[in-house]
């Protein structure tokens, strides 16, 4: 992985913490908006997460695969994954 391993695990912990805070709402019978609101938060940071590791596997595998004679794989990974996204 090319993103920054100690910023991808600190996110992913901080996500974490939150699934865990909504697991509590959820056993302690909170509003439903509020619990959907903290849903949305994670979703959010998860999804910045993986747009970061993304960016970075775009950026060096894919480079790297690009000045190779054999690049399709790498780009047909990064292509799969970006339709995923949409």
């Amino acid at each position: 992985m090319r993103a920054d391993p100690k910023w991808v695990l600190h996110k992913l912990k901080i996500a974490r913490g939150q699934l865990e805070v909504i697991i509590k709402m959820v056993q302690d019978d909170k509003y439903c908006v509020d619990i959907s609101n903290q849903i949305l938060a994670t979703n959010a940071l998860l999804k910045r997460v993986n747009h970061e590791i993304l960016q970075e596997h775009i950026r060096g595998c894919v480079a790297d695969a690009l000045a190779t004679d054999e690049p399709n794989e790498k780009v047909e990974e990064a292509l799969a994954l970006l339709k995923k996204l949409a």
